[in-house]
């Protein structure tokens, strides 16, 4: 049962039915799933899948991932669904668009996921003029969640998610959670349309770090989370947690009033990170 304490919504990271079955019911609630080509690629499912079968052809391969979209979706039915679109530094943000509006059809909790790139900034301002709600990923920076407020303003409140990603930072030997508590200081001026999504979060103190600060949502790989449902569903206090280990990210002094391309967008390991995305998707097609 939900804590009472609780304000984060947690989220599991993944495309395994079967872990979200047993989140479920540990927990005894579950606020929606991340799903993107790499977890999917290595969910069981998929895995057995291709040992099986072998590789899909790309039509077989889409509807592969959205029958397992909408089983998550029956099992979360008031949750939130995040469906990555296919992109690599050349696709354009016409062709996101096509994407997310198919793939907005697929279910009716979907959040569309587009990288924080100029095309996938792009693409966001025209998909908010849909109505098209979004995950925007592959956050690594402060200035890159500044360009996602100023890109989706006239969103509703909770319409786009912002996934800064601290597990990829802490393999770095930098403090993950700073990107975090950054994000939300800077979001205190705005008008609340952006939520902030803890993602990549791989370990249990990293899962509870993020409780602490307050983040909105969490988005925790399957042990992380059977670890704190476990443990009792503790909210620990932050002055439980020590980064001085780690090398700090300053807090940077943006304002959100600029244009969205005006802010230093690009990023290595967003670049990196879409290079594996890319990468686990190709190797199961044919």
């Amino acid at each position: 049962m939900r804590p009472k304490n609780l304000k984060t919504k947690i989220f599991l990271d993944g495309s395994d039915i079967q872990e979200t079955k047993t989140i479920l019911s540990l927990l005894g609630f579950l606020d929606g799933q991340t799903t993107n080509p790499s977890n999917f690629a290595k969910s069981p499912e998929t895995v057995e899948r291709v040992k099986r079968d072998g590789t899909f052809d790309l039509d077989a391969l889409y509807q592969a991932y959205k029958l397992r979209v909408q089983q998550i979706s029956k099992l979360l039915p008031d949750g939130s669904i995040s469906i990555e679109v296919y992109a690599d530094k050349s696709t354009t943000a016409p062709e996101m668009l096509k994407q997310a509006r198919e793939f907005n059809g697929w279910i009716p909790n979907a959040y569309i996921k587009f990288p924080i790139t100029a095309e996938g900034l792009k693409a966001a301002e025209q998909a908010v003029e849909e109505g098209i709600r979004l995950n925007m990923t592959l956050c690594f920076s402060q200035p890159q969640a500044a360009a996602v407020y100023a890109a989706t303003k006239g969103a509703p409140v909770g319409g786009i998610f912002v996934s800064p990603f601290v597990g990829r930072w802490y393999d770095k030997g930098v403090a993950g959670m700073d990107l975090i508590k950054n994000i939300l200081k800077m979001y205190e001026q705005g008008d609340g349309h952006v939520k902030v999504l803890t993602s990549s979060v791989r370990t249990s103190e990293q899962f509870q770090y993020a409780l602490a600060l307050g983040t909105d949502i969490i988005t925790a790989y399957f042990d992380a989370i059977k670890d704190w449902g476990t443990a009792g569903m503790p909210i620990p206090d932050v002055g439980t947690f020590d980064n001085s280990e780690y090398q700090p990210i300053p807090y940077e002094d943006l304002s959100l009033d600029r244009p969205c391309l005006d802010y230093k967008i690009g990023h290595k390991m967003t670049d990196a990170g879409l290079e594996k995305f890319v990468s686990d998707w190709n190797a199961l097609i044919k």
